[in-house]
């Protein structure tokens, strides 16, 4: 007899989820929420990328003297790691899709551990750059401040949805779960997007 095709969070093996994902004529719900929260940060961090170069244009010199400023090739290198996350990221997807949850799992945790790697380094970089300058000096480090720890805060929030995951994933493939990769995949995308752009903003007066 032929086996019934699942839907939604009947899927609960990989074999049926796989199925489900397969036939699935719309993109599913938990898509859509991660999407709508993916263009609501983007929205932010263009109101941020205005305010940036707005004060840029209205300052004579920009960073203002006395200023430190930024570093150029270890954040470039930095944000190339982490952007290069988005391959393991993207194969999971396939992965998981394909019922290969061992293989998702174990993208899944190369691209976790660089993750950590870059925001352990990120944060003890931040502290010290709190050391030389502070938020409240001058506009200019009032919102290179506010850039950076905004991005470095939707990193740390896609640490910890990747922990999820790899946490969920251990305990098998279920429709819910696969959502859930591909949610945190476009997360994740978004992310590496997002960094890429407040770096470049950022390392653009020493350009």
């Amino acid at each position: 007899m032929a086996e019934a095709i699942p839907h939604s969070q009947e899927a609960t093996t990989a074999r049926a989820a796989r199925r489900a994902s397969g036939e699935r004529a719309a993109l599913p719900n938990g898509l859509w929420g991660m999407a709508i929260f993916v263009a609501s940060e983007t929205t932010l961090f263009g109101v941020l990328f205005g305010t940036y170069f707005y004060l840029r244009f209205q300052t004579l010199h920009w960073p203002p003297p006395g200023t430190p400023e930024p570093k150029v090739v270890v954040p470039l290198v930095l944000a190339g790691c982490l952007a290069a996350t988005s391959v393991p990221m993207q194969l999971a997807w396939r992965a998981a899709r394909a019922a290969r949850v061992r293989t998702a799992w174990t993208l899944v945790l190369v691209s976790f551990l660089v993750q950590c790697g870059y925001f352990a380094f990120e944060m003890h970089d931040f502290l010290q750059q709190l050391e030389r300058s502070k938020p409240t000096d001058n506009a200019y480090g009032s919102i290179y401040y506010t850039l950076l720890g905004a991005d470095h805060t939707h990193v740390f929030v896609g640490i910890l949805l990747n922990l999820f995951l790899l946490l969920r994933l251990l305990g098998g493939l279920t429709n819910y779960r696969l959502v859930g990769v591909r949610s945190v995949v476009f997360y994740w995308h978004a992310v590496n997007l997002i960094t890429l752009l407040v770096v470049g903003c950022l390392l653009s007066p020493a350009v």
